[in-house]
């Protein structure tokens, strides 16, 4: 198999993995982005300010406006002004943020879940060991 063919195959099924996530994420009023983070909101235990999510999340601050400003306007993120720095705004989870993260989690795992089931135990634990092999 040429580079080309396994490049196009890889590309393949993250796509089918993507657009699983993504159907799946349509109920709940979010986006994979959105989803990201809120993921990284919850991981992180406490409020964040818009250029540390920014960071977390690799992207510009400017683009992460528009995700927040969705969150906000859902309800499952509040923003605040930091008290440690006023010109700095922090981001945090509200408790329909917590919900909404618990089934995007679970939405997650079934996207994963619907496409690798076709492969036993150990030909996951090959696919985890070559994936972190080029990951790394």
């Amino acid at each position: 198999m040429s580079d080309g063919e396994l490049f196009e195959l890889v590309h393949r099924v993250d796509h089918r993995i993507r657009r699983g996530y993504r159907e799946r994420l349509e109920p709940l009023g979010v986006n994979p982005g959105q989803s990201r983070a809120l993921r990284a909101l919850v991981s992180a235990g406490e409020p964040l300010r818009m250029a540390r999510l920014a960071e977390l999340l690799g992207i510009v601050p400017r683009s992460l406006t528009s995700v927040v400003d969705a969150l906000e306007t859902s309800g499952l993120v509040a923003r605040t002004v930091d008290p440690t720095n006023r010109r700095s705004t922090l981001v945090s989870v509200t408790p329909a943020g917590l919900a909404v993260h618990e089934r995007a989690r679970v939405a997650r795992r079934e996207a994963a879940a619907e496409v690798f089931s076709v492969l036993s135990d150990e030909q996951r634990r090959q696919l985890s060991d070559l994936l972190r092999l080029l990951d790394g």
